[in-house]
């Protein structure tokens, strides 16, 4: 019986040390979620809603992969910076000047950037910070 608890409890801890291994990325990923979401409540939602679904015409929807995907070299100077220009979202134009959060740090757009691009029906992956502050010194540019 004490052999059989020994190799039980053996073959326990192998099977946790194995499902518990995460690659570093992913768990990047999952604090840059977490990290992102809580950026994203003080700071965006209540202009782009609690799912994303924007604010009438004052705030567009953050659930349109398109656009996510077709800017996203911009995205991180967009929330950095704001934005003063109009854009067209599913048909809609939007015209509301957003503000911009100077006092975000580089990881904190990052995380917030992140979330809202795997969020709201969004799948993009992963962006590490240190990519993230290129586009920030980059800003100018664009």
């Amino acid at each position: 019986m004490r052999k059989y608890i020994i190799n039980s409890i053996f073959l326990f801890s192998v099977v946790a040390i194995i499902f518990s291994c995460q690659n570093q990325q992913e768990i990047d990923f999952q604090n840059y979620m977490s990290n992102g979401k809580e950026v994203y409540k003080s700071r965006c939602q209540n202009c782009h809603g609690e799912n994303g679904e924007g604010l009438g015409q004052l705030a567009p929807p953050l659930t349109d992969s398109v656009f996510l995907k077709t800017n996203k070299n911009r995205l991180a100077c967009i929330i950095k910076n704001g934005a003063n220009e109009m854009i067209v979202i599913n048909g809609k134009e939007y015209k509301e000047k957003m503000p911009p959060f100077p006092e975000l740090a580089d990881i904190d757009v990052a995380q917030v950037m992140v979330y809202i691009t795997n969020s709201f029906g969004n799948k993009q992956g992963f962006v590490p910070y240190t990519e993230v502050s290129v586009q920030l010194q980059n800003c100018k540019l664009q």
